[in-house]
């Protein structure tokens, strides 16, 4: 894995990272900074009813707030215990503040992609279906290019993250009732086959069961600590801004170690510019494409700056990190042992159960839509079920350090090929905001109808 780890560092520094961060700058120009601006209009778009869908609209899709946790249910998982403690633990308290930097711009991408998927969704057998594979395959009309998307995505997500989401629960759960990793997996396998037998309809309503009672929790053990500890946040905030630039480290290549760390685990975590979200955006009924874009802008944020932040606090507080090799889950669950006491193993492996069991479930979601692009055929899907079956149980043997490399070398190529897509059609997303912003400024509820933006010579979808 030393030539991986070595390709992986090579392929970030100069390639991904640089792609990142100028796509997310580009659609923040563009789109006027709305994720600074309209955070208010997320939220109400997240929350309000929908009064344009229609009484069928359970049979033909679901709705943005099911979208919206079936893709929380992939972005809250291990990237948020596991993947912050694994930052800090490689590239200390500053890799921190490059996530939120990331989260902060890259909810612009997001918007871009969801909001794409949303356009270039299709119907299929009463339920919508889409993603970057068909925006690529509509929108620039490059069936090869979305075939290419959809075997990287099978592989990056129905393979190396759902060997990741295994690999923590099987620790977790091993380090805390002693039963060996092998055993556990093969138990979250049969779980997982039993809830990915019902389709995306079922999905959904596990996830939106599920994400909003871990996170909760989760936070509310968060705030329990923050208070308890207040005096010392300034410090901690600190430790985050000095050594995101270099301020404390002794050797200058510190920082790109400390920066890279930041957006990949940031990428892990929120899967901004990842291709990944847009395919649970493109299931939702909604009246225009934008509404879905901003619920899913909005989800960059709850993931990186609520949930990943709280980890981050809860590490740096405890102080464990520095005189501890542990990492991953375990450096986690240590630092709240010194926090709560004994009991917060307990605690965190019944959250790292819930996060990336989750995770597993969104992620499963992701590859099914990318076969379904790829072959009409049910018995592939059946291979691939089959597959992710095979790919949780895998990963409660293998080593961390291993699982990293490998989801670090798969994420390289689904990011390259999305960003490039989506910035080949950021045009129409730029028509798609004006026409939402112009209803909008008229006291309108945004309505989309395809003759609004007629040049599309393919007729994707009914709107």
């Amino acid at each position: 894995m030393e030539f991986v780890s070595l390709l992986n560092d090579i392929l970030w520094t100069w390639l991904v990272i640089p792609v990142l961060v100028i796509c997310a700058l580009w659609f923040t120009v563009r789109l006027g900074a709305f994720q600074f601006r309209h955070i208010g209009l997320m939220i109400r778009q997240l929350t309000e009813s929908n009064k344009t869908v229609k009484k069928s609209s359970e049979k033909e899709g679901i709705s943005s707030f099911h979208a919206f946790v079936v893709s929380l249910a992939s972005r809250i998982g291990t990237g948020n215990l596991a993947g912050v403690a694994s930052a800090i633990f490689v590239g200390g308290p500053g890799a921190v503040f490059w996530m939120w930097v990331m989260a902060l711009l890259g909810s612009a991408t997001a918007f871009a992609e969801s909001t794409l998927a949303q356009y270039y969704k299709l119907k299929v057998k009463g339920a919508y279906i889409g993603g970057p594979a068909y925006y690529m395959y509509y929108g620039l009309h490059k069936r090869w290019l979305g075939v290419i998307f959809s075997v990287c995505m099978i592989i990056t997500f129905a393979m190396a993250n759902q060997i990741m989401q295994s690999n923590q629960i099987s620790a977790s759960l091993s380090d805390t009732t002693g039963v060996s990793s092998l055993s556990i997996a093969v138990f979250i396998a049969i779980l997982i086959g039993v809830i990915i037998l019902g389709g995306i309809h079922r999905i959904a309503k596990v996830s939106s069961y599920i994400v909003p009672f871990m996170a909760v929790a989760y936070l509310l053990l968060a705030v329990y600590v923050i208070v308890a500890n207040i005096s010392l946040i300034p410090d901690v905030l600190y430790s985050i801004v000095s050594s995101a630039f270099g301020i404390n480290q002794a050797v200058g290549g510190a920082v790109g170690i400390t920066i890279a760390q930041g957006v990949k685990r940031g990428l892990f975590s929120n899967e901004a510019g990842e291709g990944s979200a847009p395919n649970a955006a493109a299931t939702a009924e909604t009246s225009h494409p934008v509404k879905q874009g901003l619920v899913q802008a909005l989800g960059v944020f709850t993931d990186t700056l609520v949930v990943c932040t709280c980890t981050a606090v809860i590490i740096l507080l405890s102080g464990v990190y520095q005189n501890s090799d542990a990492d991953g889950i375990i450096l986690t669950t240590r630092a709240l042992e010194t926090h709560i006491g004994p009991w917060a193993r307990y605690f965190v492996s019944a959250a790292i159960f819930f996060f990336a069991f989750s995770s597993i479930i969104g992620n499963y979601y992701y590859g099914e839509t990318s076969v379904r692009f790829l072959t009409p055929h049910r018995r592939y899907m059946w291979v691939f079920r089959a597959l992710t079956v095979a790919t949780v149980i895998i990963g409660g043997v293998m080593s961390l350090e291993d699982v990293w490399a490998i989801i670090d070398l798969c994420m390289c190529s689904i990011v390259l090929l999305n960003v490039y897509s989506i910035l080949c059609l950021s045009p129409k997303v730029d028509k798609l905001w004006k026409n939402y912003k112009s209803q909008l400024n008229k006291g309108l509820d945004p309505v989309y109808h395809k003759e609004m933006i007629p040049e599309d010579s393919v007729d994707v979808k009914s709107w």
